[in-house]
């Protein structure tokens, strides 16, 4: 099946593309839905999508060489509920948009990959997208048990950074350390105070330096820390990627 994949930037995304091509899957194209231009930070708390370093996800279609489709977040929560019926303005029409343009360019894709793991909300709203268009949705990495599926991403060559930590027990000096490297930390948080190993419950969030699907690395040159909400206990920080590039592997 011709597979556009959902991408983020994260490893979530970058391993369901990775388990398709596994599936027998092609990934024809990238899509990524990110933040208006004049937005004043690139932190959306968006409910559907995931905006920081959305900036810098140019650079992973450019390490697998595949067309690249961009749609401005232009919508918000509207509808709140995990269900979702067609609603003006909402986030999820902006979804629609993208893959729209995407059927348009490439009228035999027939599948999406998505790096859906628990939230309902999401993946009840692509599969809605997915079933207007008459697209396959294929999420792979569905209800994984979280510290297992950590474990096998880090095997299996996803290379990613944190970017961004929202819990106690995560700060600023994990902020641009490998998956690898915070995997010791991240499994004892899930086994004293249950905090999601994934990041499914918005603990942390990650950029794709390289997986095996990559041509080329991506290497960050310069980055800024913003503080979003200095909370004393659990203060949300992210990492602006200013610079990077690419190496050959």
């Amino acid at each position: 099946m011709k597979v556009v994949a959902l991408v983020s930037g994260g490893k979530d995304s970058t391993y369901n593309m990775m388990k398709c091509v596994e599936d027998g899957h092609e990934i024809i194209a990238l899509a990524h839905a990110h933040p208006p231009e004049d937005a004043a930070q690139e932190e959306l708390d968006s409910y559907l999508f995931q905006t920081v370093g959305s900036s810098a996800v140019a650079t992973i279609a450019e390490c697998m060489d595949l067309p690249f489709y961009l749609q401005v977040i232009a919508g918000s929560a509207i509808t709140q509920t995990l269900d979702y019926e067609l609603t003006k303005d909402d986030e999820t029409e902006d979804l629609f948009a993208l893959l729209s343009n995407v059927k348009r360019h490439h009228p035999d894709v027939a599948g999406v990959s998505v790096g859906a793991i628990f939230s309902s909300y999401q993946a009840n709203r692509v599969q809605h997208v997915c079933d207007r268009l008459g697209l396959t949705m294929l999420a792979y990495l569905w209800h994984r048990e979280q510290v297992g599926l950590l474990r096998e991403m880090v095997h299996d060559g996803v290379e990613a950074i944190l970017i961004k930590v929202a819990a106690m027990g995560l700060g600023k000096d994990d902020l641009g350390i490998t998956l690898k490297q915070a995997m010791p930390k991240l499994i004892s948080l899930s086994e004293k105070y249950g905090v999601h190993a994934c990041g499914e419950g918005g603990e942390f969030e990650s950029f794709t330096l390289d997986c095996p699907l990559f041509k080329k690395r991506i290497v960050i040159d310069e980055v800024e820390t913003i503080i979003h909400s200095p909370d004393i206990y659990s203060p949300v920080l992210y990492l602006k990627l200013k610079a990077l590039h690419t190496e050959p592997k």
